[in-house]
């Protein structure tokens, strides 16, 4: 019997975040490729440390795109805002180790006479939704990405001073007959101003806090911990190395459900640990928008090379009004689980990640530009003609 009354804890990181760097940096160089030749194929990687940005990874595109590999990384952390002496968008070092993809990867994944496309590599994928919050993801994941993300549009703004781009947040939720009632503790970690005390970074970031809560859900006074250890001057690469990939968990449901162990970024949609993951979760959030459960999981299996998914499992966890089993024969129904499929049906060859590559990859507004697609709701009436 699962509980009704629990603690949960979610944390986000900031676009400064060292692991979050490199992700839009890789992703950048995704956007950049797609939107000279939609069909590019991409797996790039990114490492940052004190000064240095390595590029590493396999690509099959134009080679004007190549050409600026070190430009689009330091266009990337210029935009982030890094100025730092020890990490600085203009004069860090930039290392680039990006090759032609594997004739032996290509010749799986390429659609080639009556053979379709296959899928980029083998692997599972899991989406989920839930009822908790408007956008239909779980609470602690979607304030805490709430928080940095005011934050950050208050740094670039100018509205508050002293705070750096590198910064963390972690929120634990007090449920109550398995509703998310208030914030119990929360922690945030910021990068700040030589010169700054603790209790003016608290001052600094309090609003911003409590704006990103609902109403009555802030903690109490000492549980909200700002720069626990008193001090967070040096930050950012220069503190902690970062690479592409480090971040799952933050970049999808913050732990709240299953996750199948590949990263999104620097990946083009051919790759199905990208494209699926967001198939996956479109269908569970339009499940639950059609009200037939009030939290949905959905797990795709791939092999490389086979364009149908092996397996599509789903469990609503006790709150589907129609038997599982049912949804997962109507998921096949409504939409192409193919990667062909998957990526015409949500329109993915277009350059739309970098974008997704901080605060989440879901809870998102699809935008006119095509991104976010996969958190539409235009299958509702589908499923529901299907299942009703």
């Amino acid at each position: 019997m699962s509980r009704s009354d629990y603690f949960f804890t979610s944390e986000s990181v900031s676009e400064g975040h060292p692991d979050k760097i490199c992700d839009q940096i890789s992703d950048a160089i995704v956007d950049a490729y797609i939107e000279a030749e939609p069909e590019s194929r991409v797996g790039v990687e990114t490492l940052t440390t004190t000064n240095r940005i390595v590029l590493a990874g396999e690509v099959r595109g134009p080679q004007e795109v190549m050409n600026k590999l070190e430009e689009i990384a330091r266009n990337t952390v210029k935009k982030i805002g890094y100025e730092q002496l020890g990490f600085h968008w203009e004069n860090a070092e930039v290392e680039v180790y990006v090759h032609s993809q594997s004739p032996d990867i290509a010749q799986g994944v390429d659609a080639a006479g009556n053979k379709d496309e296959g899928a980029g590599d083998q692997g599972l994928m899991f989406g989920y939704a839930c009822k908790e919050t408007s956008e239909l993801m779980p609470a602690p994941i979607y304030y805490s990405h709430k928080i940095l993300r005011l934050l950050a549009e208050a740094r670039h703004s100018g509205k508050i001073k002293g705070i750096k781009p590198d910064s963390k947040s972690q929120l634990t939720l007090q449920y109550k007959n398995g509703i998310p009632i208030e914030a119990s503790s929360i922690v945030i970690s910021t990068q700040h101003d030589e010169g700054l005390s603790q209790e003016e970074i608290r001052t600094i970031v309090e609003p911003y806090v409590v704006e990103a809560l609902p109403e009555g859900w802030m903690c109490n006074k000492n549980n909200f911990f700002v720069n626990p250890t008193g001090k967070f001057v040096v930050g950012g690469p220069d503190g902690d190395a970062g690479l592409t990939g480090r971040k799952i968990i933050v970049d999808t449901y913050g732990g709240a459900a299953p996750h199948g162990g590949g990263a999104f970024s620097g990946k083009d949609p051919t790759k199905v640990d990208r494209s699926a993951a967001y198939a996956a979760r479109y269908l569970a959030k339009n499940i639950v928008a059609a009200n037939f459960a009030d939290k949905c999981s959905i797990q795709l299996s791939y092999a490389i090379g086979v364009s149908h998914p092996l397996s599509v499992y789903v469990d609503t966890y006790g709150t589907g009004n129609v038997p599982d089993s049912q949804i997962e024969e109507v998921l096949k129904k409504v939409m192409d689980l193919s990667p062909r499929g998957i990526r015409e049906h949500l329109q993915l060859n277009k350059p739309i990640y970098q974008k997704t590559a901080s605060y989440g990859h879901f809870g998102r507004k699809p935008e006119g530009d095509g991104s976010f697609s996969w958190e539409k709701l235009d299958l509702v009436e589908d499923l529901k003609s299907n299942l009703s």
